[in-house]
């Protein structure tokens, strides 16, 4: 019976990065598609003169966003973020250097590429501060782990620069709610509908976040409790 609840269990803990995955399913594949036609394949992808002029920051972004969805999915599962913690240090540096190559080529993409003036202002400015807030909340989760060892601390900002990262994902399920609820996108629609997927991540993120304190102290008490039945002389 144990036995069955651990396998449960463990199945259980690939379903967060399983479905982490999927939501990304959408973006990955756009991604390959302008990957591909930059490098000089057919254009399916609406076309896109900047990319075509300056391709370079945009490579970055593409090819950074993929690493930090997929890899950092798999962060999230705890047992074998336990068993294999050599790996998931060596892949929490991969993330924070792909994770600020995305919001840095974000960041210039949004300020650097030319853009017409009016209704779109609203956007930019959502990709301004998300874009920010990307980058400072995985500055702020390396310094945490870096510089004080504080493990909580860590784990919350990177939630939060992922979250942010993963924006996309979810910004595919809010355009088509967009799309149903507005029938025809406008500028304001656009922007609120991919502020949304934004804001909605975080909202997740920061609920698991609030878990965590709890999560830690019942690992704690379990580990005490098993300490306690394996000293010798325990009653059983």
């Amino acid at each position: 019976m144990k036995a069955n609840t651990a396998a449960n269990r463990k199945s259980a803990a690939w379903l967060i990065p399983a479905g982490l995955v999927l939501l990304s399913f959408f973006p990955l594949i756009f991604g390959a598609l302008r990957l591909a036609e930059l490098a000089g394949g057919p254009q399916i992808m609406p076309a896109n003169a900047l990319f075509v002029a300056t391709p370079l920051p945009v490579v970055v972004h593409i090819v950074g966003a993929a690493v930090f969805a997929v890899v950092g999915a798999f962060q999230f599962v705890t047992g074998y973020r336990k068993r294999s913690f050599g790996w998931h240090r060596a892949a929490g540096r991969v993330l924070v250097v792909c994770g600020l190559l995305v919001g840095l080529s974000g960041l210039w993409m949004t300020l650097f590429f030319p853009r017409p003036s009016g209704p779109n202002d609203l956007l930019y400015a959502f990709r301004l501060v998300f874009g920010a807030a990307m980058v400072m909340s995985i500055l702020l989760g390396f310094e945490a782990i870096i510089r004080r060892r504080d493990v909580l601390s860590h784990r919350a900002w990177m939630m939060r620069a992922y979250a942010i990262g993963l924006g996309a994902g979810t910004q595919v399920l809010t355009g088509m709610v967009e799309s149903f609820v507005v029938g025809q996108p406008n500028a304001l629609s656009t922007a609120l509908s991919q502020a949304s997927g934004w804001v909605i991540n975080l909202m997740v993120a920061e609920w698991a976040i609030r878990r965590l304190p709890a999560q830690r102290v019942r690992s704690a008490s379990a580990n005490a409790s098993r300490s306690k039945r394996e000293q010798p002389g325990a009653v059983r």
